[in-house]
């Protein structure tokens, strides 16, 4: 009442002509009540908005508790010195390093290898995504005999530190020192694939690939893959440069951080970015990843060594890569890859993922085809790969190395 006589009063100030204060006087209802509309609108939202947020803690703190990934029976480090055969179950529950040690000092106790064997002239390599990374010498044997290994310095709190009863397959080095960091030893392995199959040389030493060495050094990623779908994880990204391998063609899958990303958090982050090339059709397509995307990398991996390093789909750009296997396409075989091979590498890129080859299945598959392989003759290829171009045609980033191997 007291504003509608306000306005009333105003109203009869004005003269009978005067049409611009009777527009005031209506420009008051006009105001108020798109404000109240809004207002209300916006609490709503607040509202809204709150209670979502509310829902998310709730369920990040149930997923805390129960685990983002479905938790097999776990599987703990094995002992290199037992002949791989021993398992040590390292805890995880605590939040830092010191008392991480401290609650796992009797399990670590078989892996522990004394400071002294360690070198003190350490040469400090690109950090890794959990630490500062070294490369030096380790005394092992009797007598003893010192070979190259990478040390993995420990630091911050647990989160951002490996599991190490899930991934790695080194030792623990407590340093006697407060001051000085514990460290995670592991077997230093110098050459990535992709450089080897480029130059076919390790340690200036000129190497052939043959058919039944490519069965081998496969037969040697699914064994990693197998332990990755053991833990109910998945690589992610499967390639030869992310494969190590050592002068008497041992492999070694590295690279684990999307794998550690899936147990550590249940997803893969926006950041974390894969080449096109090598991802199966439902990862371009933005569904949920599994092992079985990592068999169809792993057919990309065959044509890789096959073909000494070829990047796959050299007539298709990176960002036409989804349209062309929508149409049903797949690689043609390369001339030097036989017609058993070649079977396996289809049976890989099979477009519904529930159809292709489990690890296991398809390793057995590799044995079977190596025991009729090959061995003598020299993989030939009609063109080498030109280092200059293949960035550009295969659609990868130069990267640091990572030496979280399996």
């Amino acid at each position: 009442m007291g504003e509608r006589g306000h306005r009333t009063r105003a109203l009869l100030e004005c003269h009978l002509s005067d049409k611009l204060c009777i527009v005031r006087g209506q420009q008051y209802e006009i105001i108020i009540v798109p404000t109240l509309l809004v207002g209300g609108f916006l609490i709503l939202l607040a509202v809204i908005l709150w209670l979502f947020i509310r829902g998310q803690r709730s369920q990040q703190r149930h997923r805390g508790s129960q685990g983002s990934v479905p938790e097999p029976p776990l599987r703990s480090l094995g002992s290199e010195a037992a002949g791989g055969r021993g398992k040590v179950l390292v805890p995880l529950k605590e939040t830092t390093v010191e008392s991480f040690l401290q609650a796992a000092a009797p399990a670590l106790a078989k892996l522990q290898v004394p400071r002294e064997q360690l070198s003190e002239v350490l040469e400090q390599i690109p950090n890794g995504r959990c630490g500062v990374i070294y490369r030096a010498r380790m005394n092992t044997g009797d007598p003893p005999k010192p070979k190259s290994v990478i040390l993995k310095a420990l630091e911050g709190k647990m989160k951002s530190v490996p599991p190490l009863s899930r991934f790695s397959t080194g030792k623990v080095c407590l340093t006697p020192k407060p001051s000085l960091q514990p460290i995670l030893v592991l077997t230093f392995v110098p050459y990535f694939l992709v450089s080897f199959l480029d130059v076919m040389t390790m340690d200036s030493v000129l190497y052939d690939l043959t058919e039944k060495q490519v069965y081998h050094i496969g037969k040697q990623v699914l064994l990693a893959l197998e332990f990755l779908q053991d833990k109910h994880l998945f690589h992610g990204d499967v390639a030869a440069r992310n494969v190590l391998i050592q002068s008497d063609l041992t492999a070694k899958l590295c690279r684990l951080g999307l794998a550690y990303e899936v147990y550590a958090r249940g997803a893969i982050s926006s950041t974390h970015t894969v080449p096109l090339k090598w991802l199966a059709p439902e990862r371009l397509l933005l569904r949920p990843a599994s092992i079985r995307g990592d068999i169809w990398s792993f057919g990309i991996l065959l044509y890789e060594m096959v073909t000494l390093g070829a990047p796959p789909y050299p007539e298709v750009p990176p960002a036409s890569i989804l349209q062309y296997l929508q149409r049903k396409k797949i690689m043609k075989r390369p001339s030097s890859c036989t017609q058993t091979m070649y079977n396996i590498m289809k049976s890989c890129w099979r477009w519904k993922e529930d159809s292709r080859p489990l690890p296991g299945e398809l390793r057995l598959r590799l044995e079977a085809a190596a025991r009729s392989a090959n061995d003598k003759a020299v993989l030939q290829v009609p063109e080498l790969v030109v280092p200059e171009l293949y960035a550009g045609v295969a659609g990868v980033t130069t990267e640091s190395p990572s030496y979280s191997v399996l």
